[in-house]
């Protein structure tokens, strides 16, 4: 077990909790950008990377309870008003961004059946969702405070969407920190996974011409 652990070396302290989740917010996410397979499916691949993963390391390492790290309900009525505000907001941006040349192309490759897109997008970001906003936050937050661990789990979700459209990958830092203030505002990563899933379903859909 490594929670309440320091490390010093030549003097300087480590806190050996927060040295492991900065490794873990560069590794897991370079072994899933280089493809290393594990199922097949890239949506599960990311469910055991972003999700089972960190769940084991909850339980067996931090020996901590998987609510002190966002996987609850939490605050319900915080979440949903949250979650309403944003959907509509970006389905009104996303009505217009969606079908821009450069959405449409990227996304050309999506699944063509409705049913399908849903889910696998649903599947895929929930293990995203868990890992930032909720292993990542919630861990960072009790060592350097809400406000630099709402700042900081932004980052590292920004850099995965490199290789997407330029006004997607631009975005994201400022929906990495929306997502993170939801995720604290509710102490639920379940909310900003609904507006995430919203988000990514939506736009796949317009880009394809299916609205």
């Amino acid at each position: 077990m490594i929670r309440n652990k320091q490390m010093t070396i030549g003097g300087i302290t480590f806190d050996l909790k927060l040295m492991f989740l900065v490794i873990f917010s560069v590794v897991v996410p370079v072994l899933d950008y280089y493809n290393h397979r594990l199922t097949g499916t890239k949506a599960y691949d990311r469910m055991i990377l972003y999700f089972l993963l960190p769940m084991l390391l909850i339980l067996l390492l931090f020996k901590d309870s998987p609510s002190a790290y966002g996987f609850q309900i939490g605050d319900w009525r915080k979440g949903l008003f949250w979650t309403a505000v944003a959907c509509v907001g970006m389905a009104i941006l996303l009505w217009f961004i969606a079908r821009t040349p450069s959405m449409q192309k990227y996304y050309a490759r999506a699944p063509k059946e409705l049913s399908r897109l849903i889910y696998l997008t649903g599947v895929d970001l929930f293990g995203w969702e868990f890992v930032w906003r909720g292993f990542m936050l919630f861990g960072m937050a009790r060592i350097i405070g809400a406000g630099p661990a709402i700042l900081f789990q932004a980052v590292p979700f920004a850099f995965m969407h490199l290789g997407k459209p330029e006004v997607e990958t631009l975005s994201t830092i400022f929906g990495g920190i929306a997502f993170g203030f939801v995720a604290w505002q509710s102490q639920s990563f379940i909310y900003p996974w609904l507006i995430h899933w919203f988000i990514a379903s939506f736009t796949k859909i317009i880009a394809i011409g299916r609205l």
